[in-house]
């Protein structure tokens, strides 16, 4: 028995020609969709990368109990349970994240590996002088934007990019261990995830009139740009996603060669999609997890049933893909993985689930039934109580800080953490669910969600399902507290919110202010955050109107913002009307003369 996992990071479903892209190249994802069976109602869960990872180890969520973080200890792990039954594990890829201090248990699970670097901002090449970057409509200059710079400029020719090379090793793998039997091979890359940075020869499928900025590496926030920018990153996205066609196309060809098709699972999946401009919005992680994001792409191709050229509409998840390569295998999941073997849902579309979850944590906490998508957001504003549940205490790049230690304690075991107790420590969330307000969906009638329900007796049906998912994860009951949701009892009427939060709703719905509504000039909208708090005069009506917010934690990266971008990012903190008040603020004050600070 023999399995390939081929995992692309970002593949937004939307742009692929098997469900249903017009306009975009990718001739080998429907080469692949007429091999295998294509599932039209997959769901991830857990977010966005590392937390997705989580669960393709584990077969359970994670988003409720953590944020991003490593396997903990008392996980389950896929690969090492694989391992440890007599099958060889294989890790090819380029995504730097594993290397990282939040992601530094995943790769050790297999038997062996291989990484290759330069991707996004991956701290590969060192050099001290600045590289040359050219003006771009990004605005969040974190230390990855520079540095991905620094390594664009050892990627000129395609054979040495990382998704190239990943997938050269993943190849040279298939060709020596062809003959072999009981290996699993993860071929994973980090593309499409921005930046979209590719070739010249991909690019030349989407020839269009552009002068404008270079526009590779989208903001994370409500789109500022022009439609003529816009459609310029959507393009440069296409272009990158028909190199992992390309890409995806030498696999096949390998399986073809080696005759692989007979004795070989072979899954292609990601971990979520991206907003390309969609409801004015780029990226992920700030607002919620619609359909873009959520929504993804799953090819299965299983030897036992031979399904191929065929759709199946079953509600799947992520945390099925566990299940499914250890069924493959003769092995049993374990009691703890939530997710279950896709065997019978490849061969006859047999149903696994009700009801699905998925969420980041802190942010909403939301269900699909494969029609209504229900997005739980916080009661409060506060969106507490949130608190971390770990062992290993480390964020994303860094590790947890003393401060964030100080208050932790020892509490209880879950029933998945194996009778072991765990450290709860306060938790921090990327963006405020309550700004946006609770949202209930039908992707019948509504398949872009572009008009949120208020449908009580659908929303109690969704918010039971979202409870019964809950306690059968063994939700905190912090979580249930933060979402007013009861940890016990029934949930009645009185537990709704999307009546409740319309405001809200409403709120979140409107689009960014437009850039050219506002004034230009050195005290303006448009002016970086750190040197308007540079000057005497506009950090005195900054801190009138934002107080300590410019000392904490986020300063940093405020400072590199301007208000237009902060009103973009933080929905509800800058509403046009006050952003409009504070332009004519900051307009109004004593003209800057020469030499004056």
């Amino acid at each position: 028995m023999k399995a390939l996992m081929v995992m692309f990071d970002t593949l937004n479903r939307r742009y692929l020609p098997p469900y249903g892209a017009e306009g975009v190249h990718a001739p080998h994802f429907t080469r692949l969709a007429e091999r295998t069976a294509v599932f039209d109602t997959c769901y991830a869960g857990s977010m966005p990368c590392m937390p997705a990872r989580r669960e393709l180890h584990s077969g359970r969520y994670n988003f409720l109990h953590r944020g991003w973080g490593p396997l903990e200890p008392f996980d389950d792990s896929t690969p090492q349970l694989l391992g440890e039954n007599g099958v060889y594990t294989h890790l090819v890829t380029d995504h730097q994240h594993y290397w990282e201090d939040g992601g530094a248990t995943y790769h050790n699970r297999f038997r062996s590996y291989e990484f290759f670097r330069g991707q996004e901002g991956d701290p590969w090449k060192g050099q001290v002088a600045d590289p040359e970057i050219p003006e771009s409509p990004h605005a969040m200059h974190a230390p990855a934007w520079r540095q991905d710079w620094v390594n664009r400029q050892y990627l000129t020719d395609e054979a040495d990019h990382p998704q190239t090379r990943t997938f050269d090793a993943g190849l040279d793998f298939l060709r020596t261990n062809h003959a072999e039997d009981d290996w699993f091979l993860q071929i994973e890359t980090f593309d499409p995830h921005e930046p979209f940075f590719s070739y010249e020869r991909h690019k030349a499928h989407y020839p269009h009139p552009y002068d404008g900025p270079h526009f590779d590496w989208p903001d994370y926030r409500r789109v500022l740009e022009t439609p003529d920018q816009v459609e310029h990153a959507r393009l440069e996205y296409s272009a990158l996603l028909s190199m992992c066609d390309a890409s995806l196309g030498r696999v096949l060809d390998t399986m073809d060669e080696l005759e692989l098709w007979d004795d070989t699972m072979l899954i292609v999946c990601t971990d979520h999609g991206l907003l390309l401009g969609e409801r004015g919005w780029w990226g992920k992680n700030i607002q919620p997890w619609y359909d873009e994001t959520i929504h993804t792409p799953l090819f299965v191709w299983d030897p036992r049933s031979r399904v191929q050229g065929e759709r199946r509409s079953s509600l799947v998840q992520t945390i099925d893909l566990a299940p499914t390569l250890l069924d493959w295998f003769g092995l049993t999941p374990t009691p703890d993985m939530q997710g279950r073997p896709l065997r019978e849902t490849v061969a006859t579309d047999a149903p696994v689930r009700e009801a699905g979850l998925f969420g980041s944590f802190g942010g909403h906490v939301s269900v699909t039934d494969g029609r209504y998508v229900y997005m739980r957001a916080a009661a409060s504003p506060t969106n507490g109580p949130l608190f971390e549940h770990t062992l290993m205490p480390t964020h994303m790049r860094g590790r947890f800080s003393p401060a964030e230690l100080r208050n932790a304690e020892l509490v209880e075991p879950f029933a998945f953490t194996k009778q072991v107790p765990v450290l709860r420590t306060p938790g921090a969330s990327i963006s405020n669910p309550y700004s946006f307000g609770t949202l209930l969906f039908d992707l019948e009638t509504d398949p872009g969600q572009e008009r949120p329900l208020v449908d009580d007796a659908v929303e109690l049906r969704m918010a039971e399902l979202l409870v019964d998912l809950l306690r059968a994860s063994d939700a905190p009951a912090s979580q249930y507290e933060r979402l007013g949701l009861p940890a016990t009892g029934p949930v009645t009427e009185d537990h709704l919110l999307a009546r409740v939060q319309q405001p809200q709703v409403e709120l979140g719905l409107r689009p960014a202010p437009r850039p050219e509504e506002f004034p230009t000039g050195p005290r303006s909208v448009h002016t970086k955050i750190a040197d308007l708090l540079a000057d005497p005069g506009a950090e005195q009506v900054l801190r009138a109107e934002f107080g300590g917010l410019l000392d904490g934690p986020f300063a940093s990266v405020l400072g590199g913002l301007t208000l237009l971008h902060l009103a973009a990012t933080v929905v509800g903190m800058l509403p046009t009307e006050r952003l409009r008040a504070l332009s004519d603020r900051l307009t109004a004050l004593e003209p800057v003369h020469a030499g004056q600070n």
